[in-house]
């Protein structure tokens, strides 16, 4: 299904860039109708669509996600370290994607954001000129915001952060009730979020659709201009993903575990391969377990406790990527974003991430909820659609490669012996 899909949206973005270059902008046929409005039509209709169904979604995806981490607490340290390894190594991702993306710029070209070459409306100046004027004087705001005084006046007026936060506290306190009290809310949250990703499924099979009507008009407002920025945009998406992931993790491996990065490498490199192909990290669950236990020499104890856990809430690859995301459009608006809207798409993304790896096109939804969280359009998504299959391989490894790193260091940690020892000197 996820592949046919990947495949509907391909031929779908190929379908839209002719379209948009058949019937450029002010254009019309059959008398007065104009494609370009058509394009604009469907392409709104499914933002709309997106939008309708974050809120929900995240609020039974992070309740569920923690109150079912919760209830592993028994486990304590190994949980601790399991928990401490996700968050540190989506911290520092995070802040590899945006220190490349504020040093590279791929949405100024030529000195000039590239939204309007490329059909995107401009932002409200005010709002510009708000989130231009965050600073590093703004942080204390930010963490009061935190902490919303309603949440659900928070939740209707879409204020993403302080909705995450109550979410993650709500979740935390479910999973710390007794047995029979977590469970009923556990299944009542759980269910929420089962119906949501129903929901969220039929949206994402419109996809193809949506995301035709965005290419579209972007094509038919641009020509073959949008396609030098997103091909800017690409590489740093990629070079910020190979620097995680071949030296920030590595380094980890060997510093904090005292292991061979190299030669954990070599262990993982079929399940890495796999986790490329297929681009669902937990397709790749069966063969990065094995690889872990019966290559890298992890215990079972570990290895069923860390890797399920990290298919849950470790998501390096898709963190990384949506920030540099964020960040695109935001050049591409015209938009400076200042230290304290940066910080906001920081936490935002690292808070999303729990629980938002089991969500339908996890990538889009994410991206959805950073940009409602700083007050961008939604339309934007449209710039990143046309490059996202082909980076969703590289990040999906990219996840996949941190949840290996992360059993053997703490596997390491735990004390175990052994481990990233060669199969035939194992004894």
């Amino acid at each position: 299904m996820r592949n046919r899909l990947h495949l509907q949206i391909l031929i779908a973005l190929l379908l839209g860039v002719g379209a948009g270059l058949l019937w450029p902008e002010g254009r019309t046929i059959w008398g007065d109708i104009q494609p370009y409005s058509v394009f604009d039509f469907v392409g709104t209709l499914f933002l709309r669509a997106l939008k309708m169904v974050i809120v929900p979604l995240i609020a039974g995806s992070i309740i569920s996600g923690v109150a079912g981490v919760g209830s592993s607490r028994g486990l304590g340290r190994l949980f601790g370290r399991t928990f401490a390894w996700y968050v540190s190594t989506s911290l520092m991702a995070i802040l590899v994607g945006l220190f490349l993306v504020n040093l590279i710029q791929p949405g100024i070209q030529g000195g000039e954001p590239v939204g309007p070459r490329l059909g995107l409306s401009r932002p409200d100046p005010q709002l510009s000129a708000e989130l231009e004027g965050r600073g590093a004087g703004d942080l204390v705001d930010i963490v009061q915001r935190m902490i919303p005084t309603n949440p659900v006046a928070a939740a209707a007026e879409g204020q993403m952060l302080p909705l995450i936060f109550f979410c993650l506290l709500f979740g935390i306190a479910v999973g710390s009730l007794g047995e029979q009290q977590r469970a009923a809310q556990f299944a009542f949250w759980e269910s929420l979020f089962v119906v949501m990703m129903r929901i969220t499924g039929w949206v994402i099979r419109a996809a193809p659709v949506g995301i035709f009507g965005l290419m579209a008009k972007i094509t038919a407002a641009s020509g073959f201009a949008a396609f030098g920025p997103l091909l800017q945009y690409g590489g740093t998406v990629l070079a910020a993903l190979v620097i995680h992931a071949a030296i920030t993790l590595p380094l980890l491996v060997r510093v904090v575990g005292g292991l061979p990065p190299h030669r954990h490498a070599q262990v993982m490199a079929p399940a890495l391969l796999t986790a490329f192909s297929t681009r669902s990290s937990s397709a790749t669950l069966p063969l990065t377990m094995d690889r872990i236990e019966n290559g890298a020499g992890v215990s079972n104890r570990v290895t069923s406790f860390v890797l399920p856990l990290g298919a849950t809430i470790n998501m390096d690859g898709t963190a990384l990527y949506e920030c540099v995301a964020a960040l695109f459009i935001a050049q591409a608006y015209g938009v400076e974003l200042g230290i304290g809207s940066q910080v906001v798409v920081v936490f935002t993304a690292l808070l999303a991430s729990i629980g938002a790896a089991g969500i339908p096109a996890a990538g889009l939804v994410m991206i959805s909820i950073i940009l409602d969280a700083v007050g961008l359009p939604l339309e934007g998504i449209a710039l990143i659609l046309a490059v996202d299959p082909v980076l969703d391989m590289f990040r999906t490894a990219v996840n996949v490669w941190s949840d290996s790193c992360g059993a053997v260091v703490i596997a390491r940690r735990e004390g175990e012996e052994g481990i990233l020892v060669r199969e035939a000197d194992r004894g």
